[in-house]
């Protein structure tokens, strides 16, 4: 009595995972190394920081200053860019929160961000100061319209 009802139990817990199987939807076009690469989860996706730029608190910056640390910034997005740290980068059109521009960082640690915004002239300046949040999204993001239905692996 007691191997048929363990064999029943059996029968039972694989059904169950054969269910569940069933409702995730595979993706044939998944590719493992690919995913590796980008740090993609199960589902293509990854946490990054979100960093909105906001205008800043140095309000006596002259014109050249304000140029130079600018043109800093520009250069540090570039080599941002080069090193893998910035993904996603743009202004913001004017607005009353005084937004300036956002970056996705290629980091999931807020220490680690604020590390690598310490390197721009322009947050160095006090021209532009930041706002930090964890943010989840696609791990394609570094290559996303021609990598994204390539690295999620199965979706519910």
């Amino acid at each position: 009595m007691m191997k048929k009802l363990l064999i029943l139990l059996s029968l039972l817990l694989l059904s169950n995972l054969a269910l569940k199987a069933q409702n995730k939807n595979i993706n044939p076009n998944y590719d493992s190394a690919l995913a590796k690469e980008y740090g993609a989860e199960e589902n293509g996706m990854k946490m990054y920081v979100l960093v909105m730029l906001k205008t800043g608190t140095n309000n006596t910056a002259t014109k050249a200053e304000s140029d130079s640390a600018f043109a800093g910034h520009m250069a540090n997005m570039s080599k941002l860019v080069k090193a893998n740290k910035l993904i996603v980068a743009g202004p913001i059109v004017k607005n009353d929160k005084n937004y300036r521009g956002i970056f996705i960082l290629n980091t999931k640690s807020l220490t680690e961000a604020n590390e690598i915004l310490a390197t721009d002239p322009a947050i160095k300046a006090k021209l532009l100061d930041a706002d930090l949040f964890n943010w989840y999204g696609s791990a394609a993001l570094a290559a996303y319209l021609k990598v994204e239905d390539k690295i999620w692996k199965a979706r519910n």
